[in-house]
């Protein structure tokens, strides 16, 4: 049956901004294209595969063509499918040993993970203070629902690696830097650590680790959304760091 969103939410413009109904709009997107990298993950769509018509995929996923096109977009962007003009978009193969450039994080060495976490430091220390300094209301609020997405998943003891990667990628919107979102998405989602470590739908992480994490998050969103530039970047770094170490304590218990 095809998945339905609240066509009535998007209408509602009498007491929506525009950069609500942009960040709604932009929350489309990144649903259908979450979808459809999870159809092609599993399976669902083989190397090949010809995708529904754009017509098609508006029916299927009850949004408009806007979002189907930059839906599509991200999934180009990623090489995960082709538009053949003319012909229609097809599902390409993956390509070994590589994420976007990036050397797969070796989940067997510890050393391989602390690599990837200090890449990530270079790069989200100084976005979370852009961040702080450049983020709109609407890309505050989006950062909180990421932080409250997360939140629900902890309790319903599900897995939180791509709510957490969202909320990282939403701070990196928040620079107004596309150079950010581009490197985090290269990374891929090994930059979430226990993502490695993850088998199907449930976060086998234990929930006091789970919850520091949250915690530290939620330092990082009241630092960006209160302006303080400073306490982003410190906040981020404290994140960070500690990731390093409480993995090394994960792969020990393991």
């Amino acid at each position: 049956m095809p998945e339905r969103w609240e066509q009535a939410e998007l209408k509602n413009s009498d007491h929506t901004t525009g950069e609500i109904a942009s960040r709604k709009g932009r929350n489309l997107v990144e649903t259908v294209g979450r979808r459809m990298r999870d159809a092609i993950n599993r399976g669902e769509l083989k190397p090949g595969d010809k995708l529904p018509t754009e017509s098609g995929l508006t029916l299927q996923y009850q949004v408009s063509r806007t979002v189907i096109r930059e839906a599509i977009a991200s999934l180009r962007a990623d090489n995960l499918v082709e538009v053949r003009h003319g012909v229609g978009v097809f599902v390409l193969a993956p390509q070994a040993g590589s994420q976007s450039g990036f050397r797969m994080v070796d989940a067997s060495r510890v050393s391989s993970i602390i690599e990837m976490l200090e890449v990530r430091a270079a790069i989200e220390i100084e976005a979370a203070g852009l961040a702080a300094h450049r983020s709109s209301p609407a890309q505050q609020e989006l950062i909180f629902e990421c932080l409250e997405t997360i939140k629900r998943e902890i309790a319903a003891g599900r897995s939180t690696v791509e709510s957490d990667r969202a909320f990282h990628l939403a701070i990196a919107d928040a620079t107004n830097n596309p150079r950010f979102r581009e490197l985090l998405e290269a990374i891929g989602r090994q930059m979430i650590p226990r993502s490695l470590l993850q088998e199907g739908d449930m976060d086998v992480s234990p929930m006091e680790y789970l919850s520091q994490i949250q915690n530290e998050h939620a330092d990082i969103a009241r630092a960006i959304a209160d302006g303080d530039d400073l306490a982003a970047r410190e906040a981020m770094r404290t994140h960070l760091k500690g990731s390093q170490q409480r993995y090394r304590s994960l792969i020990r218990r393991s």
